[in-house]
């Protein structure tokens, strides 16, 4: 960076500013607190004495400009002085190819106003989920209509990648769980020597609840998100206008497969949860407990009805449903930056839990009115 330097001169009404060195993004906040302490109150004309001046990037440029524009507003007469011709030429470029700088006024809202917004915001998505769901099922009745339209191929390699992979930690993770409930349960049972109920606690909320609800959340941050990040950087690269560019539906070739093989799946791994987190659950009752394997499950077969098992697994379709719709659709929102991808991401994980939760607690209330 070169020497700068300003000279102030004012004498009879008129303000001389001399620049000198290099007026560039590196100098011009020195440049500019100088200008600050200027009082031109009693001042008519001003000259900008750019003889001395090295150097001129673009940011200079605009500076000087925005300087220009400021001495105008304030009804003064405005003089450049400047033989350079590559000075000149820059600051006409600023001039013409700058952007009117906005300013935008930090107003207070109110509460409602801020409710509104939200509200809209909120009812505007439900909106275009709403016709996402619309367009799907339109194109899962022509994809159902024939057999031979039906892509057998892309639904195994989904179920494979949606289901026997996620095998590892749905195993892992309702073993724990059902290892945790019993061990929390059994300290109050104990206390009461109604250890035998342990049986009975187990039985009927991992096969109605936990397990359903525990593989569904996994999923939804497993393969959820996954279907988000994969149908949004398909947006980004433009894949998806390819296909649409050369006859291939969207649709049929990339949503529907991922909705089947998720709903096909869904109950295996709700099954896997179910027997891991009665095996954790087992494992507690016999080692704190002193309830052998054959007295568990003499009493799981007397408390434990069949109804219970299949309660878990006719949410298992719905609850992928929900999942697999969420993250495709948070795929298509996708706008065209690699944040998008991540926020997007974040959302589909966050609503499609919401919308897990929600959807088990109806199933509870109906099957509770139902006496199911």
């Amino acid at each position: 960076m070169g020497n700068i330097s300003l000279e102030i001169l004012q004498k009879n009404g008129s303000l001389t500013l001399k620049f000198g060195g290099e007026v560039t993004v590196y100098t011009i906040n020195k440049y500019q607190n100088s200008l600050e302490i200027i009082n031109t109150s009693n001042i008519k004309t001003v000259e900008l004495n750019l003889e001395k001046v090295t150097f001129l990037d673009s940011a200079g440029a605009l500076f000087l400009d925005i300087f220009e524009q400021d001495m105008k507003q304030r009804n003064l007469d405005f003089v450049l002085t400047c033989e350079n011709d590559k000075i000149l030429k820059t600051l006409q470029l600023v001039k013409n190819h700058k952007r009117d700088l906005v300013y935008e006024i930090d107003e207070k809202t109110s509460v409602l106003e801020k409710m509104g917004k939200v509200f809209y915001d909120y009812f505007t998505g439900f909106l275009s989920f709403l016709s996402f769901l619309g367009e799907m099922f339109i194109t899962k009745l022509r994809y159902l209509k024939s057999a031979k339209t039906i892509r057998y191929k892309e639904i195994a390699y989904e179920i494979n990648d949606s289901a026997i992979k996620a095998l590892g930690i749905i195993i892992i993770t309702s073993f724990l769980i059902g290892l945790v409930v019993a061990y929390q349960s059994a300290y109050q049972l104990k206390l009461y020597g109604a250890n035998i109920f342990l049986v009975d606690m187990l039985g009927l909320s991992i096969f109605r609840e936990l397990a359903p609800l525990i593989t569904a959340i996994v999923v939804a941050g497993r393969s959820g998100s996954s279907y988000t990040a994969q149908i949004g950087a398909m947006k980004i690269t433009e894949e998806l206008d390819a296909m649409r560019t050369m006859g291939f539906d969207p649709y049929r070739f990339l949503v529907l497969p991922r909705i089947i093989a998720l709903m096909i799946s869904m109950p295996i791994l709700i099954f896997v949860a179910d027997m891991m987190g009665i095996l954790g659950g087992m494992i507690v009752a016999n080692v704190d407990l002193g309830i052998s394997t054959s007295l568990f499950l003499d009493r799981f077969n007397e408390v434990i009805s069949i109804k219970h098992f299949f309660v878990g697994l006719v949410k298992g379709p719905f609850f992928a449903f929900l999942i697999a719709s969420i993250g495709i659709y948070r795929g298509l929102m996708v706008q065209n930056d690699t944040q998008s991808i991540g926020y997007n991401t974040t959302k589909s994980v966050v609503e499609a839990i919401f919308a897990v939760i929600v959807c088990d607690a109806i199933f509870s209330i109906m099957f509770t009115n139902l006496g199911i």
